[in-house]
């Protein structure tokens, strides 16, 4: 019998023993669990900038950690090897939400400000994010998440008290490269109107070569951007090749500065990245 989950805009039914097309949620006895719950494949003290996160306590660090799996598929994604992976391909450690609070609470001295939800699509494993930042906003933690957006406006509103800061990846502004990717671009545009509302959010699009780096999809994007907030910082950053995208050019950075400059006739705060 299957099972639907209700995390993410795939809605997947899922059949019992099966997993869904993020790779860590599964059918078990009709339950939907999150079997990367702890999963560590990544854990890393780093500058609250690389999330990146310009306007957010700027200078500090924040302990970052990943497990695998993702609910899209991009052809130039960086973090592949645990984005594609599930829990039998890839290395983990099990940390469990309040080890995690405490190693984050040992690091204040070392300029953490809290956790850092990221490398592969933190959103997917809901349980885990949901258990850690509960925990650690009761021990005075800042608790960010780096995500694709990819979430139903309901679990993300049961979520969002307990997040400060957010950084949304806004991969395209067209539904044909949502649909490439295996997404659709209104669930993500939703998720950032949604979580403006609640908590500092940055935006970030890697401008892809003959993909997204139309002087028309830019001014397109920024402008709906700006309808949300015009103080919404957003982060144009440049492709190198990756992945399933290893045989193409890196972007042009005059292109960058051009995008740049387009979206900074709607927006207060627009940086290129990865230059």
């Amino acid at each position: 019998m299957k099972t639907v989950c209700g995390i993410c805009p795939h809605n997947c039914a899922i059949e019992e023993g099966r997993t869904g097309f993020c790779g860590a949620r599964s059918n078990r006895g009709g339950v939907i669990k999150d079997d990367n719950y702890g999963l560590v494949t990544s854990i890393a003290l780093d500058p609250i900038e690389k999330k990146p996160l310009k306007r957010f306590f700027p200078g500090s660090r924040i302990l970052s950690v990943g497990s695998y799996g993702c609910n899209l598929r991009c052809p130039f994604c960086q973090n592949y090897g645990i984005s594609t992976a599930d829990k039998d391909s890839v290395e983990t450690v099990f940390i469990s939400p309040e080890e995690l609070v405490r190693k984050a609470l040992e690091l204040a001295p070392h300029g953490n400000i809290g956790i850092a939800y990221t490398y592969n699509e933190p959103l997917i494993g809901y349980e885990y994010v949901r258990d850690c930042s509960e925990l650690a906003a009761r021990n005075g933690l800042k608790n960010v998440a780096v995500t694709n957006g990819y979430i139903n406006e309901g679990p993300l509103a049961a979520l969002l008290p307990h997040i400060d800061a957010m950084n949304i990846d806004l991969k395209a502004f067209t539904e044909g490269f949502y649909r490439r990717i295996g997404g659709r671009l209104e669930p993500v545009k939703r998720t950032i109107e949604v979580s403006s509302k609640s908590c500092h959010v940055e935006v970030t699009t890697l401008i892809i070569p003959g993909e997204n780096d139309s002087p028309e999809e830019m001014r397109s994007l920024s402008e709906w951007l700006a309808g949300v907030d015009d103080a919404i910082p957003l982060h144009i950053t440049r492709f190198f090749p990756r992945y399933k995208m290893a045989d193409r050019d890196a972007t042009d950075v005059a292109k960058l500065r051009e995008l740049a400059g387009i979206a900074s006739q709607s927006l207060k705060h627009v940086y290129v990245g990865n230059c």
